[in-house]
């Protein structure tokens, strides 16, 4: 047969090819692994239970480092508890899991409107601010709408904070339900 000679003499090459090419991509896995493990004292895993710190902060994102451990805290309290609750609960249990991993905040804080030189206190109030950096908006609604995002970047606009974290506990999974906006 010489057909298959003729491919078996191709097929051995590109094999070897390939196999180079693993054996490349293995090694720069390696490498990379590395580097990460090198940098472990830094790394933040969004799911797993984490404590605050606050020097600790390399990241592409406007306070990252404090969004990571409010959406971790998050996530164990829905893990907890699942989808059904009143917002209130799920405030009351967030702050809960915050103290308990040493992250400082503040709840129900209140915003005056400030309108041509006077200060208007209507009674609006922010769910969380945590470290004097993010704001926090809780809801548990079926679906977030467009308003509920307006309102927390009116509510950023005002407090002149710069990131604040909109989050639905009406969902399956907490991921599906939070939303990061940057003014």
């Amino acid at each position: 047969m010489p057909g298959s000679q003729h491919r078996s003499c191709f097929t051995r090459p590109r094999d070897r090819e390939r196999l180079d090419l693993t054996t490349e991509i293995t090694e720069r896995t390696e490498e990379r692994r590395l580097e990460l493990s090198k940098l472990n004292d830094r790394w933040v895993d969004v799911n797993s239970p984490i404590s605050y710190s606050p020097e600790i902060g390399n990241s592409h994102y406007v306070h990252s480092l404090v969004t990571r451990n409010v959406i971790s805290a998050a996530i164990e309290v829905h893990r907890e508890l699942g989808p059904g609750l009143l917002e209130s609960a799920y405030q009351a249990c967030i702050c809960r899991e915050l103290a308990l991993r040493g992250i400082p905040f503040r709840t129900e804080v209140p915003l005056p409107i400030d309108y041509k030189g006077i200060s208007l206190d209507r009674g609006y109030r922010m769910d969380l601010v945590v470290d004097d950096k993010v704001a926090i908006e809780i809801k548990s609604i079926d679906k977030i709408l467009p308003i509920h995002e307006a309102q927390l970047l009116t509510y950023l606009r005002l407090s002149q904070l710069r990131v604040g974290l909109l989050m639905n506990f009406n969902v399956r999974m907490l991921r599906q339900g939070i939303i990061r906006r940057i003014l």
